[in-house]
């Protein structure tokens, strides 16, 4: 079972590795950046489609009991 530490731990890494949240439903976020992300105690929301400036079009909010793994991406 994936927790919210786990997250907050990939989100603070230094240096930031990009990671894929890949959810029970199939679908996945990919979080290329330490900005895409907020990780509450039950839930992360997610920043999609980020433009060019990194500000994102709209944020998905992901159950963290949804989150089946998390996938290691390589960097951009």
């Amino acid at each position: 079972m994936i927790t919210a530490e786990q997250i907050r731990v990939l989100m603070r890494a230094n240096p930031f590795k990009p990671f894929r949240i890949c959810l029970s439903d199939g679908s996945g976020y990919d979080i290329l950046n330490h900005d895409m992300a907020m990780v509450g105690r039950n839930t992360v929301e997610v920043g999609v489609n980020p433009d060019a400036q990194g500000f994102a079009a709209y944020f998905a909010r992901c159950s963290i009991l949804h989150i089946t793994k998390l996938e290691d991406l390589q960097p951009a």
